[in-house]
C-alpha cells in the first residue's frame, strides 16, 4: 500500500549542496513566473490582487512540504477562477473562506481513505470538456478589460452568459487605447518564448504595458484604478459560521475539491513523465488539503497544482520539493517590496496574460481529436459538458457530464451483453464449438457473454424453450461479473422453470458471479451438483436427467 509519506522526507536522505543550488534557482525563476500570473488569476477570480500571491506563498509552501510529488509547484489556477467569482459574488469572502477549508477536509480525507487511484474513474471526455468550458469562461470574462468597456452602475455580470450579453450589449463604449495595449501584451506574450525561454513572457508584457500607459499618458485603467493594493503579509482569519452556513457551502467545497484532486494529480502525472519519477497520489490529496485550509485561513483562494508552473521547475534544475518551498519563500520577499508597483499594471495587460492561460488550458486539439475519432456516446459526453460549463457552471457539468456518462457506459455494457441459444454458435476454430459436442435430446444450451449487470437483466428472462425441454445449460464462461439485479432475474428464471420440472445446469461460472450466487443461497437452491465446470460436464449431466 503506498505510504502516506511527504516525498521531502524521503528526498532529503540523498540531498546534496549541488542540488540544493538548482532547486534554489528554479524556486527563484519559478516565482517569477509565478507574480503576474497569480495577480491575473486573483483578479478573474472576483478578489483582490495580493490574494493569489498570498495563495502561491502559503498553499504552495504547504503543498511543497507535505506534498507526494518531488516537484509540484502549487498556487491559484485557472480552473478555479469562474468557480471562485460566482461563490465571492453570492457570497462574499466569508463563504469562500468557509467553502474552501471544507474543500480541504475532504482532500484530506480523500487521501487517508486512500482514494487518490479512484481520480482516474473520471473520464477523460469530461475533464476534457469541462477545462475547454472553463477556457471560454475565462476569456469571455477577459473581454470588457480587453476592450477597456464601460458598463453602467447595477449591471449584473456574474454568470458567463451575463458577462457575454454585456459585452455585446455595450460594445459601443470600447476604448481603443485599451485594446491597443491589449494587443501589444498579447503580441508578446506570443512571440517572446520564440525570442528567450528563459524570462517570462508575461513579465516583458507586463513591464512594457506599463511603459505605454505611464509615458504615452494612455487612457487605460490599471490594477490601482479599481483595487486597493496592500504589500500586507498574509494574517490569519477565521470567519464565524453556522452549521446552516456549512450546508449551504458542501456543494461548491465538494466541486473545489474534486476538482483540485483531478488537477493536482494529473500535474503529478505529467511531471513523473518529465522526470523519470512516480509520485504519492493519497499524500498529494492530504497535501492539497492541506495547503487549501491554510490558502483560506490565511486570505488566499483555493489552489491545485500547475502544471505549467511545475513543468518550469523541471525545466529549470528543479528536482525536490526545496524548490517549490524557495518559489514561497521569493514570493514573499516580493510581495512586501514590490507590490505597491502592481498598480501600475493595465488592466489590458492583465486580460491578455488571461488570454494566454485560457488558449493554453484549452485543450482544443485534443478536443477536436475526440470529437473526429471517439463513439457518439463520448461526443455526447464532451459536448455536454462543455457546453453546460460554459452556459451554466462546472457543479452542473461535473454532475450532469458522470450521470451522462455512467447511464452511456451501463448502455453500452447492455449492448455487449449477449444471451444466445447454441444454434447461433458455430465456430469450428472454437474447440468449445457445438458443432465438435453432441447435445442430448430434451435440452438447450444457451450461451451468456459479457456482464451480467441491472441494464442487461431482463435478456435473462427472454431465454426461452421447447414444450418438450428437460435440461436448460447456462452457459457462463464469459461472465466476468454479475450484480444483484441479474441475479434477481436469475432467480426468477430458476423459479419459472422449477415449476415445469425443468432442471437448470450452469457450466463454468467464473469467481465473482460463483460467491454472488452463493452469497444468495442460489448455489444451494439449484444444487451444487448442477454447477459444472466445463460445458462436456454439464452435457454428461443434462444427459443423465433428460
Amino acid at each position: 500500500m503506498e505510504k502516506l509519506k511527504p516525498k521531502l522526507f524521503s528526498v532529503m536522505k540523498t540531498y546534496t549542496k549541488q542540488q540544493f543550488v538548482k532547486d534554489v534557482i528554479a524556486g527563484i525563476i519559478v516565482a517569477i513566473i509565478a507574480l503576474p500570473l497569480s495577480i491575473a488569476l486573483a483578479l478573474a477570480s472576483g478578489v483582490g490582487p495580493e490574494q493569489g500571491i498570498y495563495t502561491a506563498i502559503v498553499a504552495g509552501f504547504l503543498i511543497s512540504f507535505f506534498g507526494g510529488s518531488r516537484v509540484q509547484i502549487a498556487g491559484p489556477t485557472a480552473a478555479f477562477a469562474t468557480i471562485v467569482a460566482g461563490i465571492v459574488a453570492e457570497k462574499k469572502m466569508e463563504g469562500l473562506i468557509l467553502a474552501t477549508i471544507l474543500a480541504g477536509l475532504i482532500l484530506i480525507v480523500m487521501g487517508i481513505l486512500r482514494l487518490g487511484n479512484l481520480i482516474k474513474y473520471i473520464p477523460y471526455t469530461i475533464t476534457t470538456g469541462f477545462t475547454a468550458g472553463i477556457a471560454v469562461t475565462i476569456a469571455i470574462g477577459q473581454l470588457k478589460d480587453f476592450m477597456g468597456l464601460t458598463y453602467p452602475d447595477g449591471t449584473v455580470t456574474i454568470e458567463t452568459m451575463e458577462k457575454l450579453e454585456a459585452v455585446i450589449k455595450f460594445c459601443t463604449t470600447i476604448n481603443f487605447q485599451a485594446v491597443i495595449v491589449g494587443l501589444v501584451c498579447l503580441a508578446i506574450l506570443i512571440v517572446f518564448p520564440y525570442i528567450n525561454q528563459k524570462i517570462p513572457g508575461s513579465l516583458i508584457a507586463v513591464i512594457v504595458g506599463i511603459l505605454m500607459v505611464k509615458l504615452l499618458h494612455m487612457n487605460v485603467n490599471t490594477i490601482g484604478d479599481l483595487y486597493t493594493i496592500s504589500n500586507k503579509l498574509p494574517r490569519f482569519y477565521l470567519p464565524a459560521f453556522t452549521l446552516k452556513d456549512i450546508g449551504a457551502m458542501l456543494p461548491d467545497a465538494f466541486t473545489i475539491a474534486i476538482l483540485a484532486a483531478i488537477e493536482s494529480l494529473l500535474s503529478c502525472v505529467v511531471a513523473d513523465s518529465m522526470i523519470n519519477s512516480k509520485h504519492r497520489s493519497n499524500m498529494e490529496l492530504v497535501a492539497q488539503g492541506i495547503g487549501n485550509v491554510g490558502s483560506a485561513l490565511f486570505g488566499g483562494i483555493p489552489a491545485t497544482g500547475a502544471i505549467a508552473r511545475t513543468a518550469a521547475n523541471i525545466k529549470n534544475g528543479g528536482r525536490t520539493p526545496i524548490a517549490g518551498m524557495v518559489h514561497a519563500i521569493t514570493l514573499v520577499l516580493i510581495l512586501v517590496v514590490l507590490m505597491p508597483y502592481a498598480a501600475l499594471i493595465p488592466m489590458p495587460c492583465i486580460a491578455a496574460i488571461l488570454f494566454m492561460v485560457a488558449y493554453n488550458m484549452c485543450g482544443w486539439r485534443a478536443f477536436v481529436n475526440l470529437c473526429k475519432s471517439s463513439p457518439k456516446s463520448d461526443i455526447i459526453v464532451l459536448v455536454t459538458t462543455f457546453i453546460l460549463t460554459v452556459v451554466f457552471d462546472l457543479v452542473a457539468a461535473i454532475e450532469v457530464g458522470i450521470l451522462l456518462a455512467a447511464i452511456l457506459f451501463m448502455k453500452r455494457m447492455s449492448d455487449v451483453t449477449e444471451v444466445e441459444g447454441w444454434k447461433y454458435i458455430d465456430d469450428e476454430d472454437d474447440p468449445d464449438s457445438i458443432s465438435l459436442r453432441e447435445v442430448p435430446a430434451h435440452t438447450l444450451v444457451y450461451e451468456i457473454s459479457g456482464p451480467m449487470f441491472f441494464a442487461a437483466a431482463d435478456k435473462i428472462l427472454h431465454i426461452s424453450v421447447n414444450s418438450d425441454t428437460r435440461c436448460l445449460i447456462l452457459r457462463m464462461r464469459s461472465v466476468s461479473a454479475i450484480d444483484a439485479t441479474a441475479m434477481h432475474s436469475l432467480e426468477q428464471l430458476y423459479e419459472k422453470y422449477e415449476k415445469r420440472q425443468i432442471q437448470i445446469i450452469l457450466s463454468h461460472v467464473n469467481e465473482q458471479p460463483r460467491a454472488v450466487m452463493e452469497k444468495a443461497g442460489f448455489v444451494k437452491e439449484i444444487g451444487a451438483e448442477n454447477f459444472c465446470s466445463h460445458i462436456d460436464e454439464a452435457l454428461e449431466r443434462a444427459k443423465q436427467l433428460a
